[in-house]
């Protein structure tokens, strides 16, 4: 059970990635009921990793919190992520991916459906990618990697969570450094918000 000392109660279960726009939610939203621990946001470079990672934490966490809700989409894990979540009862947020819940489903898949050679940046991945794309898929250290990893994109799409000159710059830089048009679409905290805002009603502890 939870500490009786805490007013904590309910867990969220986060990709690395969306640390900075959940904690920013939870302050604006007045949920101290709600802690979110996260996951390294690295895994997403080994997807098959993720459902066994959160399964992991959901069972850690059982003793602790109250409820558990998982701020993952399925984020390339084919499936596997669900079948956790179904068994132990967990639920997560829409989409196949963190892309899909900022933007909003209908129109991510609309342009995936009809531009799919699209490679998408969220604030997050603007800031972090060098370290994320260039030198964890190995592309600084082996430059023709490129070619292999990026010749069917022809555009990059950064999605942003907050109006930020200088993540904005990173982004413009990132679609250069690939060679690849570049896009910007504000999306804000789309259906994260929601779904946090979601879990957090049906998640406040009883007085």
């Amino acid at each position: 059970m939870p500490s009786p000392t805490s007013s904590r109660t309910s867990l969220v279960i986060a990709c690395g990635a969306l640390a900075h726009e959940i904690t920013t939610l939870l302050e604006s939203n007045s949920w101290p009921h709600l802690k979110v621990e996260c996951l390294p946001a690295s895994l997403h470079n080994r997807p098959e990793q993720i459902a066994p990672a959160v399964r992991k934490k959901i069972k850690e966490s059982r003793a602790t919190f109250d409820s558990i809700f998982v701020a993952y989409a399925d984020c390339g894990t084919g499936g596997h992520l669900d079948k956790v979540l179904a068994e132990e009862g967990v639920e997560r947020l829409p989409g196949a991916h963190c892309y899909e819940f900022f933007w909003g489903s209908e129109a991510f898949l609309a342009r995936h459906e009809n531009e799919p050679g699209v490679f998408y940046l969220t604030d997050f991945l603007a800031r972090h990618f060098e370290r994320l794309v260039m030198e964890e898929l190995g592309i600084r250290a082996h430059p023709e990697l490129k070619e292999m990893y990026f010749s069917h994109y022809t555009k990059l799409v950064y999605l942003s969570q907050a109006d930020l000159p200088d993540v904005l710059a990173m982004a413009r830089s990132a679609a250069d450094t690939l060679g690849l048009e570049f896009e910007h679409v504000r999306t804000g905290f789309g259906e994260l918000e929601a779904g946090l805002a979601a879990f957090a009603r049906v998640s406040i502890p009883e007085n």
